[in-house]
């Protein structure tokens, strides 16, 4: 199982919850896509998408759960980011976990994305 992840804002993740499914953030919607990234990339996206917010949460989603609708395309440096083309149903959902801000103002990830 490969799990790719979602940073999104606990209000927005709480939508998702009621809806039954996620249907992206504003720039996910305006994008035509659901914006994801690996394991390898997910600090750098926290980094440069989301410096000093706090109130986010780390999804995590199985990929092979996506099927056809999940493409790797690439963006920042050629790398391949995996993008999902339709709204992520929560039974993909493998995890959620809170991504707290650490002192230095970096965001704290979870031991098996941190190693």
């Amino acid at each position: 199982m490969t799990l790719i992840y979602k940073i999104c804002s606990r209000s927005l993740w709480r939508e998702a919850e009621a809806l039954g499914r996620f249907t992206g953030a504003p720039v996910d919607r305006a994008d035509g896509f659901i914006h994801l990234s690996t394991a390898a990339q997910v600090a750098e996206t926290a980094a440069r998408h989301f410096a000093g917010s706090d109130d986010l949460l780390l999804v995590a989603v199985e990929a092979e759960a996506l099927g056809p609708a999940l493409r790797h395309e690439p963006s920042r440096g050629g790398d391949l980011f995996p993008h999902l083309y339709g709204d992520l149903p929560l039974s993909a959902v493998r995890s959620v976990a809170d991504l707290p801000l650490g002192p230095d103002g970096r965001h704290l990830f979870p031991a098996e994305i941190a190693a």
